[in-house]
Parts: C-alpha cells; sequence; structure tokens
C-alpha cells in the first residue's frame, strides 16, 4: 500500500500530520534597513540599526540650534549677493545640515570637483568649500555668456583651465564673504580664502576621525545650476560653541537684563547709612552690665588717628576727624575698597 501523503506537498489538510517549519530569509530591503544603509539616501539624514550605533558618537548638530538661523541667513544672502555677481536669477536652497566625519566626507566627494579651504582668522582654524563640477561648468557658462536653456559642455578626464578656477575663485569669495555677513550677528569673523585644490587629499583640514558640521546648499539658476557644501570642523566651531548652544539670538538662560539695569538704578538712588566709629573696645559683659549714668569709657583714640567709615558692618575706607563750622566732619584720606564697591553696585 502506497503513502499519499508523500504525494501531497501541502501535507494533511485535516491536521494529521503537521507541517514542518521552514526558516524565513531576509530580503535585501529588510538586510539594508537592519545594517542602516540606504543607497538611495545620499544625505544621511535618518539612520536607523547598527549604521546608526557607529554614528552615535558624532556629535549631533541639532545641539548647536544657532546654526540653522545662520544658515538661514546664508541662504538668503547668497541669493542676493549671487544675484549680483550673475546678473541671472539664481535660486538658493538650504538642502541638509549634518554631521559627519571628516574622513569620510573627503571620501564621498564626487570628482571632478574643486576645493577651496578658508581660514576663519578670528577662530584660528580651516574649513572646506566644495563646489561640484555642475555649479563650475553653470558658472563659467553664465559668466561668459551662454546662452540659456543648452547644456554645458563638459570634457570629463581633463583639469580646470585658469579661467574656470580664476571665475570659481571669484564665485567663493562671494559666498565667503556672506558667511562673515551671516555670522556677524554672533559673532565677528573673517573667513580668508587660502588656496583651491581639485584633490581631496591636498585639502585635509582635520583628522580623518574628527567629526564636522556638513552644509548643502542647492544652487538653481533657471535651467542650469548645481550645489555648494560647507563642511566646518567642530574644532573651528569650539571657540563659540556656548553661542551656538543659545536657542535664540541673546539668550542669557534666565536673566533679565531690564530688570538688572532697573536694579541697579535704584540702587544707585538708595540712601544708606555711613558711620563714622572711632574706636571699638571688648569689654566682658559684667562690666557693661554694670555701666551707669555718669561713668566714663576711654578711647584709645586722639584727635590724629584714622576714623572707620562703614556702612553697616563693611568698612568702606578711612578718614580724619574735624571741624566744619558747627559740626564735627571726617575728611576721607583714602578710596573706597575696590571690592566692597563692586559688590554694592551689582551687576549693571
Amino acid at each position: 500500500m502506497t503513502d499519499t501523503t508523500a504525494a501531497n506537498p501541502f501535507g494533511d489538510l485535516s491536521g494529521g500530520i503537521e507541517e514542518p517549519l521552514s526558516e524565513r530569509v531576509l530580503n535585501q530591503d529588510e538586510i539594508d534597513s537592519l545594517l542602516g544603509f540606504d543607497m538611495g539616501d545620499d544625505d544621511g539624514s535618518e539612520r536607523s540599526g547598527i549604521r546608526a550605533i557607529i554614528n552615535s558618537a558624532l556629535v549631533s548638530y541639532e545641539r548647536l540650534p544657532m546654526l540653522e538661523i545662520v544658515f538661514d541667513r546664508l541662504v538668503r544672502l547668497m541669493t542676493t549677493s549671487l544675484r549680483n555677481f550673475t546678473s541671472d536669477n539664481v535660486e538658493v536652497s538650504l538642502d541638509n545640515i549634518s554631521s559627519i566625519r571628516f574622513g569620510d566626507y573627503l571620501n564621498s566627494i564626487p570628482l571632478p570637483a574643486i576645493l577651496a579651504v578658508f581660514r576663519a582668522e578670528e577662530l584660528d582654524n580651516y574649513g572646506l568649500l566644495t563646489v561640484d563640477s555642475n555649479l563650475i561648468y553653470s558658472i563659467v557658462d553664465v559668466l561668459l555668456g551662454g546662452r540659456r536653456g543648452t547644456a554645458a559642455l563638459r570634457i570629463e578626464g581633463r583639469p580646470y583651465t585658469t579661467i574656470e578656477r580664476a571665475l570659481v575663485q571669484r564665485m567663493v569669495e562671494v559666498v565667503l564673504n556672506d558667511a562673515r555677513q551671516a555670522f556677524e550677528p554672533l559673532t565677528p569673523v573673517h573667513f580668508n580664502l587660502d588656496r583651491l585644490e581639485t584633490n581631496p587629499r591636498f585639502a585635509a583640514i582635520a583628522r580623518t576621525a574628527n567629526a564636522a558640521i556638513l552644509i548643502k546648499l542647492r544652487i538653481d539658476m533657471e535651467d542650469r545650476g548645481g550645489r555648494i557644501e560647507l563642511l566646518l570642523p567642530y574644532a573651528t566651531l569650539e571657540p563659540i560653541r556656548k553661542m551656538l548652544l543659545q536657542q535664540f539670538m541673546g539668550e542669557k538662560f534666565g536673566r533679565d537684563n531690564i530688570w538688572e539695569g532697573h536694579l541697579a538704578t535704584e540702587i544707585w538712588t538708595t540712601d544708606t547709612e555711613v558711620r563714622a566709629v572711632l574706636d571699638e573696645q571688648q569689654l566682658p559683659l559684667s562690666k557693661v552690665l554694670d555701666l551707669k549714668v555718669g561713668d566714663t569709657m576711654m578711647l584709645n583714640a586722639t584727635p590724629d588717628s584714622e576714623v572707620s567709615i562703614r556702612a553697616g558692618s563693611i568698612p568702606l575706607t578711612t578718614g580724619r576727624m574735624g571741624r566744619k563750622g558747627q559740626h564735627i566732619a571726617i575728611r576721607i584720606e583714602a578710596p573706597v575698597n575696590p571690592e566692597v564697591a563692586a559688590r554694592m553696585k551689582g551687576p549693571r
């Protein structure tokens, strides 16, 4: 007698024979999601899985909220300045702000490109500005009177000419000047162009493992355009880190300048009792209790002794005792104690 169940690929539907459990195999999308890699995501804005754990050591730019305000201001300034520079309709947009390791960024630069190394003078460090090939050819085409609606002629495998580098250098100087104005309300800093490079290896301004802020800007000139990427190492931003931590311009974390000024003004107009102390003595309590009307206490002071001028128990200065008209007067002999004066003035 033959076994009919062996030929049935679905097993016994009545439940008499259990179906063997098969191992589930992950597809490629699930593997990429687990590892945190997405080939279509080039900005790295949302990462998960193992890749997020690896990159967790990087400081996120959200911890420096003032950066968004600075770069939004940079976008507005660049829109105006590049319109004047090219005499064309230019639109600048902020694509992304992210944290990245410097070495990873150098390996991800699409070549050919021009890399401008600039120095932040007041911050005593360097930054990197990358201009991609599409924007280079578009700028050259616009400045030299190319026709609209025609794609720029690109010749692969050749270095950029002197004219192309000179025109791109002029545009980079315009962008750096806008960056200076964008940081101006926060802190004065001048960005001076140091050199232009076409090989990323010669544009190393930080160690490969160092963290940096990457700002991607999109520049559109009607049917032409390209990208500018601005990279600032965290070491460059470290001197102004406290300013970048502010949620808004001029934040003082709880301090109220208006109230401080009002309080200081009222203190200056407040009447304070000042005492002139001729001498101080320490007596036993029994002798103090035995004092009667008419008793005399001898002071260890002469007409030439210094008199201590005090506000409460705080010594302010010293002086000499004398007479002016019908009044006993004190002539101030020394300046007011600076520490006491600062304590009484308070913050202004």
